[in-house]
């Protein structure tokens, strides 16, 4: 690859999973199948995406589709917002998750023009403490192939990936640590900050 931006860029995209197993619950329905099942469904829908050949907003729309409905959005974006949650309202909450999920679509779909030509497939599974760990591999075309990670559990009520990793890289610990500076960058005022998200990605 050229450069970790570029595989970081790969997805829209959740937290380690060791800040997770203390939020889990027991994993009770879950089952390495399941998790399968799942990656397998939304790597359908990414390459689909990818090859679609339409316009960079369509494709971001669409990738905004596939995050929604089969990530975790709400712990995700607990998890980023991170302490400064417990000062926010409900209204700010919902507003960000809102934003966040936006942000994180623009973000990463503008860079998925890159994967134009290749393709995700899904290797192999690792049970954990919060759910499943699934294991991919991206293939672009003139590129290295690497790595890609999801997490899944069924704490919300059913499977849902909530993080991946690229190449090892935590995007949602990337994304923590990016929008924490956005918040210090508005003296930590929320509503700022999601203003800000929401012209961001």
């Amino acid at each position: 690859m050229r450069s970790n931006i570029t595989r970081r860029g790969f997805l829209a995209a959740t937290t380690a999973a060791s800040a997770f197993v203390a939020l889990a619950r027991p994993v009770l329905a879950l089952t390495e199948a399941g998790a399968r099942a799942l990656i397998n469904t939304v790597v359908t829908e990414i390459n689909r995406v990818i090859s679609s050949g339409k316009s960079e907003a369509a494709m971001i729309r669409d990738f905004e589709t596939i995050f929604v409905r089969y990530g975790d959005v709400p712990i995700m974006a607990q998890y980023v917002l991170g302490n400064d949650g417990r000062r926010a309202t409900a209204a700010q909450k919902r507003a960000f998750q809102e934003a966040f999920q936006g942000y994180i679509s623009r973000k990463y779909g503008k860079r998925f023009r890159e994967f134009i030509g290749g393709k995700i497939e899904v290797e192999k599974a690792r049970q954990i403490n919060a759910g499943y760990e699934i294991i991919s591999t991206a293939y672009l075309r003139g590129e290295a192939p690497f790595e890609v990670t999801f997490l899944v559990s069924d704490k919300s009520g059913r499977d849902l990936f909530f993080n991946l990793f690229i190449e090892g890289v935590n995007v949602l610990l990337t994304e923590r640590t990016e929008i924490g500076a956005m918040l210090d960058r508005r003296g930590g005022d929320i509503d700022q900050m999601i203003a800000d998200l929401r012209r961001a990605g």
